[in-house]
């Protein structure tokens, strides 16, 4: 089994270093930035499946990286601080935070706040492919349903008819009839707007 990848940021040199021998020594594949620049640089290069990033570093906060890096990467986070600031705290979760520890704190009882953060990214990352897959479907039903529309119009069918009629050239043209439902879609589309 792929051990899971961690991208692990603190611009504390020494906690970086031996937080990230700890949890290698507890089966983790373990990347570290010392700061966010180099953390938005390795994620761009390379898939991960949790970050757990420091809040108070230099620049930019860790809360403002784990936006970041949710938004341009997918990649959502577990957060490490040394205060236990109750507004903090809200503007973590405010921002997707699966988690919050307080450091310091030994690598060994990270593992179950880091098991929990990477199975609820597990399930936000299949709920986010299943909310893609719904707009897809629903796209094509539109466009399948405005092309149907369109058969009825021109040959003067029924529905099911012009349903039918859809479906035998998809087949015919070896295609998907989504795909013949767009292109009759455009091809209308063309035609109104020349």
């Amino acid at each position: 089994m792929i051990p899971p990848r961690l991208l692990l940021v603190d611009d504390d040199r020494l906690v970086l270093a031996t937080t990230a021998a700890g949890l290698r020594l507890l089966g983790y594949d373990v990347t570290t930035a010392d700061g966010s620049e180099q953390a938005l640089l390795l994620a761009s290069r390379q898939a991960f499946d949790l970050a757990i990033l420091d809040i108070r570093m230099p620049g930019v906060s860790g809360i403002e990286l784990g936006y970041v890096l949710e938004r341009s990467h997918g990649l959502r986070s577990l957060f490490l601080s040394a205060y236990g600031d109750r507004r903090e705290v809200a503007r973590a979760i405010r921002q997707g935070a699966l988690g919050y520890l307080h450091k310091p704190m030994d690598p060994a009882h990270m593992m179950p706040a880091i098991e929990t953060a990477l199975a609820r990214a597990r399930d936000l990352t299949a709920l986010t492919e299943a909310t893609q897959q719904l707009r897809r479907a629903l796209a094509e039903r539109r466009q399948t349903s405005v092309a149907v529309g369109i058969v009825m119009a021109q040959r003067r069918l029924s529905e099911a008819q012009a349903f039918e009629a859809l479906r035998a050239e998809a087949r015919n043209q070896r295609r998907k009839l989504s795909e013949v439902c767009n292109a009759l879609v455009a091809a209308q589309q063309s035609c109104a707007d020349g």
